[in-house]
C-alpha cells in the first residue's frame, strides 16, 4: 500500500515573532515493511537556516531557524510512503512468558547484555510523560497472569484499556498528568499510549512510544479507525525472537499496514511533530490538518 500524507501546521501570532527555533519530526523513518518514497517540506516564511539530521533514537529530524519578524508560520509536509503488510500474523500465544522477558532485561552485575537487549533497555524506565508506579503495575497484572505469554498478555492489556477508557479529545491536554488520565478514564491516543507504556514499564518490560499516522479512508464495510485526520500514537513492545510488536490501544489492534511510523522515543516529548521556542508573538492560534490517503483503494 502506498499512502499520500499531507500534514499542515499553521501558527498565527498576535504580535510579531522576532526569533524562532523549531524541531520537526515529520519525515517517516525507514523501518521493516516501510519505505519513504518522497518527502517535501513547504515552509512560509522561508527559514534563515535549515538542517536535516537525525535524533538520538535514529529518527529523521529537521531543525529550522527564523531570524526575521513574522506573524504567521506555516509548515506543510507532503509525503509518499509504502507500507507492506506482515507476511504472517503475530502468534501471541507462542511468545515467551512475560516474566522471562523481564528477567532477560534486568541488570546483572558482570553480565554484558547483547546489543539488542541493551538498546531495548533504553525504553524500560520512567520518562517525563510516563510514570513507573506500583498502582499501574497492579492494574496491568489483571492481564499479566503468571507465566502468560508476553504478547498475549499485552494484547489483553490493550483490550482492557480500550474497553475501560473513553476517547475524548476535550478531556486532556498533553501536559495532563498520567495519573489524572488513569483516574478519569478519559483521553486521546497519546494518553492511551502513555498509559499502556507506564503499565508495561512498571512491570519491568521495555516499550517505546511511536508517533505516526493512520489511513484516513477505508474500503467499504470496514470501520474507520479512531485518530485518523491527525497525528496518531501507539506502543511498541520488545519481545525476544519476535522483535518489536506495535499495539494500538486506541483502536484495539496490532498495528499493521494501516499505520505509518514517523518516529519513536520514550514518550511524546521525544517525537512531537513540531516543537520549538519563540521570542515575541504573544497569544497564538494553532491549526493542524492531516490526511492520509491510499493511492489505490
Amino acid at each position: 500500500m502506498v499512502f499520500r500524507i499531507h500534514h499542515r501546521t499553521a501558527y498565527r501570532y498576535a504580535a510579531p515573532v522576532s526569533l524562532s527555533r523549531q524541531l520537526l519530526h515529520l519525515a517517516p523513518r525507514e523501518v521493516v515493511r516501510q519505505h519513504c518514497l518522497e518527502h517535501e517540506l513547504h515552509i512560509e516564511p522561508a527559514p534563515s537556516r535549515r538542517v536535516d539530521d537525525s535524533d538520538v533514537f535514529g529518527n529523521p529530524l529537521t531543525r529550522l531557524e527564523f531570524d526575521r519578524p513574522h506573524v504567521e508560520l506555516t509548515i506543510t509536509a507532503q509525503t509518499r510512503v509504502r507500507v507492506t503488510p506482515r507476511a504472517e500474523p503475530v502468534d501471541a500465544e507462542r511468545s515467551p512468558a512475560w516474566e522471562d522477558v523481564v528477567e532477560q532485561l534486568a541488570y546483572r552485575a558482570g553480565a554484558a547484555p547483547t546489543d539488542t537487549v541493551l538498546q531495548a533497555t533504553r525504553f524500560r524506565f520512567e520518562s517525563p510523560y510516563v510514570r513507573v508506579k506500583s498502582v499501574l503495575a497492579d492494574y496491568a497484572r489483571a492481564s499479566f497472569a503468571p507465566r502468560r505469554p508476553l504478547l498475549a498478555a499485552a494484547t489483553a492489556l490493550m483490550n482492557t484499556i480500550n474497553s475501560e477508557f473513553t476517547y475524548d479529545p476535550k478531556a486532556t491536554q498533553i501536559a495532563t498528568p498520567l495519573l489524572e488520565v488513569f483516574a478519569s478514564r478519559r483521553g486521546v491516543c497519546q494518553d492511551f499510549a502513555h498509559l499502556m507504556l507506564a503499565c508495561l514499564r512498571s512491570l519491568g518490560l521495555s516499550a517505546r512510544y511511536v508517533s505516526g499516522y493512520l489511513r484516513t479512508s477505508h474500503a467499504a464495510g470496514r470501520a474507520r479507525l479512531v485518530g485518523a485526520d491527525a497525528s496518531h500514537a501507539w506502543v511498541s513492545l520488545y519481545c525476544p525472537l519476535t522483535g518489536w510488536v506495535d499495539f494500538d490501544p486506541t483502536n484495539r489492534v496490532i498495528a499493521d499496514s494501516a499505520h505509518v511510523t514517523v518516529a519513536w522515543g520514550r514518550d511524546f516529548g521525544d517525537v512531537s511533530p513540531l516543537r520549538g521556542v519563540i521570542l515575541g508573538g504573544g497569544a497564538h492560534e494553532l491549526d493542524v490538518a492531516v490526511s492520509v490517503v491510499p493511492e489505490t483503494p
